[in-house]
């Protein structure tokens, strides 16, 4: 194997402690890219999570409003059970107490 130079010069070779240099260098900057990464990484996922649990939340309470009674039905689809809890209440208390219906 031929080499450019017949011989090898300091002047065109890294010395040890040129070459731990640049390593360390080379790992800061990695270590400082991977951190601002890391950084944004972080709050992508906090809006994308703040997101979809105010979404679910919010789903949440409009069913449970909507089973209660509080907000009208949507499209006709009637999922109020208020009205049938009472109803079943009464007609349990009603029998066992022997107090005719009203």
């Amino acid at each position: 194997m031929t080499h450019r130079f017949e011989h090898i010069q300091p002047a065109h070779c890294y010395t040890k402690d040129e070459v731990d240099k640049l390593i360390r260098a080379a790992v800061e900057e990695a270590r400082a890219i991977d951190e601002a990464s890391m950084r944004k990484h972080n709050r992508d996922a906090t809006v994308i999570s703040m997101i979809l649990g105010f979404t679910a939340l919010a789903l949440f309470v409009d069913g449970l409003l909507r089973m209660i009674g509080i907000i009208p039905p949507f499209l006709h689809l009637d999922v109020n059970i208020i009205d049938g809890i009472i109803d079943k209440v009464t007609a349990d208390c009603l029998s066992q107490m022997d107090i005719p219906k009203v």
